[in-house]
């Protein structure tokens, strides 16, 4: 059976079902522009749909049914005028029958509203897109051919110029071709304006065509539509915006980062980033010290942050470890430190995460490689400029922030250049380390036990009276997701995530950048004893900490971590109590004075050396053949060493004043020993191992 405004396929040919009766059915084709209703017996049509010649198929028209015009608009006056025009026709039962409509027909006609074709054009689609209202809807949307390329034959497209001269280019497939080639060569890839590719097409076109006049060259206005024509809305934002703005700003976002954390642990985020006030130092409130830097490692499931570090270290992998440290201690020393009470709330157990997401440049490395193979934590490195693949720590500096952005003096506020005339922004600073680091901590705490958080995506299984709050939501995730954090060490994690490189061994000891290190292991060994058959080995693998150079961690066992602390010697006692980037910036200093220093001594050698060798020359022009035989001048050689000395004691003897009268002299030689001076052989020779 079929239904009121269902549309069948007839072998080629679409008609519509207008009404049904028991034995009789009324259809209209729907691509004939003459088409009227027709009466069709419903066995008829049985029997064409058992012949496989007749079939249901989809409403061309089906789109009628979702246009909306908004009242009082044109669209709906034309709508309501035209379906009350032809309103006594269609809705008269019998408007199938050819007497019927010929009156109704007569009677519109004849009140002079409309004419007869536009009369049989109003019903024909009326009936022909499903019976509505809405089929009388102009079809504004085909009006000006939208989308659709127009070609230029004898003239170009659109008005006639009025003020400029000329009649204008015309934009054919070679000028289309160099559109297309200035569009992709400086508007998508060099980010230039229209106005400026523009002249760079010009340039171009006056190599092709050097006779066309100026007023007849294609004009910006035709290169702009051109780009508008044939470009989408997507390669125009992709083309006014760098890539690594458009991956990180600007492409749409299609999930979000909680939904890859299964529950507490799952992934831990890491960042970095330079806090927006000037502090002052701790001993003297007159003294700026800079910006601080201020790293957050978050858990993603529940936003807990879990660590931090609050300090003057530049952005690198040496701060992270610091803060991934804390992520793995006990808070309970440092917020007593900070006078912060934890009586209302209990920090979680810390523990190793199953992945960190991180910047390249900070966790990147074979330092790492011990974390991964030790402790089995994944390690996720973002992509270059892609500050968006960690959004949810991003955010949380945001947050931190804005406990002191605003109000507090120091703060950095526009460029960091100042203009002539400016406030010196450096000046203003009044806040010390101490009490930005209580600032930060103490708003840590805030967001992590107190405040709820309103746009956290929350999951399908969280229930409804769940707070909002990290806390709870780290307690929930521990309770009824997969636990994911693993207990750990924090020292021995600590010395893992060191950086670790290769110390030579010799009798002084453990060489690393130049810095001499022993241990009692290595005594004990006999790696510093000064014999030839010493057996020692040529390398070492150990780790360091770029902040203290005091001491060393010697890996003594391949394949494990077991360790021996080296501490520094005598040798390089200049290096106690400092960094290792104070040793290899003096380090540097040293070696650039000593190649200095080689550069001038060459430069006198050179002088020393021609000198030399002018007294020699001199000497051997000087010295005449010998008298006598060789045995005659070896005999004499006692006599002239002995002319020789006393020659040599008459000049180291002081002259005599004139008047002075001469005194007994008294001779205090003596062959006895003396033990009146002090002997420090012993101490001289102590091997200290006492």
């Amino acid at each position: 059976m079929f239904q009121v405004n269902e549309v069948v396929l007839l072998v080629d040919d679409l008609y519509r079902i207008l009404l049904t009766t028991n034995t009789h059915a009324i259809w209209v084709a729907l691509e004939d522009p003459k088409a009227f209703p027709n009466i069709v017996e419903l066995s008829e049509l049985d029997a064409l749909v058992l012949q496989e010649k007749l079939s249901r198929t989809e409403d061309p028209y089906l789109y009628v049914q979702s246009l909306l015009a908004e009242s009082g608009s044109k669209e709906a006056k034309i709508r309501d005028n035209n379906y009350q025009t032809i309103k006594p026709l269609v809705e008269d039962p019998q408007f199938y029958l050819k007497k019927v409509r010929s009156k109704h027909a007569a009677e519109i006609i004849a009140t002079g509203k409309v004419s007869k074709p536009y009369f049989y054009k109003l019903i024909r689609r009326y009936w022909q897109r499903g019976q509505t209202p809405n089929a009388l809807l102009p079809d504004y949307k085909n009006s000006g051919a939208k989308g659709q390329k127009r070609i230029a034959k004898d003239k170009k497209l659109g008005r006639p110029r009025v003020i400029m001269e000329g009649v204008g280019a015309i934009v054919d497939e070679s000028v289309e071709r160099l559109f297309r080639i200035i569009i992709d060569r400086y508007i998508i890839k060099k980010k230039f304006s229209i106005a400026k590719a523009h002249r760079r097409f010009k340039r171009l076109y006056n190599n092709i065509a050097p006779d066309t006049p100026e007023a007849e060259k294609p004009t910006k206005r035709q290169l702009s539509y051109f780009y508008d024509r044939e470009y989408s809305h997507i390669e125009k934002i992709r083309a006014r915006v760098p890539i690594i703005t458009y991956r990180k700003d600007v492409k749409p976002l299609k999930s979000t980062a909680t939904t890859q954390a299964l529950g507490p642990g799952s992934r831990f985020e890491i960042d970095a980033t330079i806090a927006d006030v000037i502090l002052v130092s701790d001993h003297d409130r007159n003294q700026p010290v800079g910006r601080p830097t201020i790293y957050v490692v978050i858990d993603v499931f529940s936003r807990l942050i879990v660590g931090w570090y609050i300090g003057f270290e530049n952005p690198s992998y040496v701060a992270a470890i610091q803060a991934l440290h804390m992520a793995l201690s006990d808070k309970s020393h440092t917020l007593q430190s900070l006078e912060i009470e934890t009586d209302d709330f209990t920090w979680p157990t810390p523990g190793l995460p199953e992945a960190i997401l991180a910047d390249r440049g900070e966790l990147l490395g074979h330092q790492i490689e011990g974390l991964e193979s030790s402790f089995k934590v994944r390690i996720e490195n973002t992509p270059p400029y892609r500050g968006d693949a960690k959004g949810i720590v991003e955010r949380r500096f945001r947050t931190l922030q804005a406990e002191f952005k605003g109000f507090t003096p120091g703060e950095v506020i526009g460029p960091t250049v100042r203009k002539r005339g400016g406030k010196n922004y450096w000046l203003d600073g009044v806040l010390t380390v101490s009490e930005f680091t209580e600032i930060i901590v103490s708003s840590i705490v805030m967001r992590n036990f107190i405040d709820p958080m309103a746009k956290y995506d929350r999951a399908r299984d969280m229930p409804a009276d769940l707070p909002s709050i990290p806390i709870h939501l780290w307690n929930w995730g521990l309770q009824n997701r997969t636990g994911r954090l693993r207990k750990a060490e924090a020292g021995g994690v600590r010395i893992a995530l060191l950086p670790q490189a290769d110390a030579t061994s010799s009798e002084q000891g453990i060489c690393l950048f130049g810095i001499y290190y022993s241990a009692t292991e290595i005594i004990e060994l006999g790696w510093m004893h000064r014999t030839d058959h010493t057996i020692r080995p040529d390398k070492v693998k150990v780790a360091y900490d770029p902040n203290y150079t005091d001491e060393i961690y010697l890996f003594h066992t391949p394949g494990s971590r077991e360790h021996w602390v080296c501490r520094i010697t005598d040798m390089s006692r200049e290096y106690r109590g400092c960094t290792f980037w104070e040793v290899w910036r003096k380090r540097k200093q040293t070696k650039q004075q000593q190649s200095k220093d080689a550069l001038h001594a060459d430069k006198i050698r050179e002088q020393q050396e021609d000198r030399v060798e002018k007294i020699i020359n001199k000497a051997t022009k000087q010295t005449p053949k010998p008298s006598k035989t060789n045995t005659e001048r070896m005999r004499g050689v006692s006599s002239a060493r002995t002319e020789q000395l006393d020659k040599e004691r008459d000049k180291r003897r002081p002259d005599k004043p004139r008047n002075e009268k001469t005194e007994n002299v008294v001779n205090l030689t003596t062959t006895e020993d003396s033990d009146d001076y002090p002997d420090f052989e012993d101490e001289l020779f102590d091997d200290g191992d006492d």
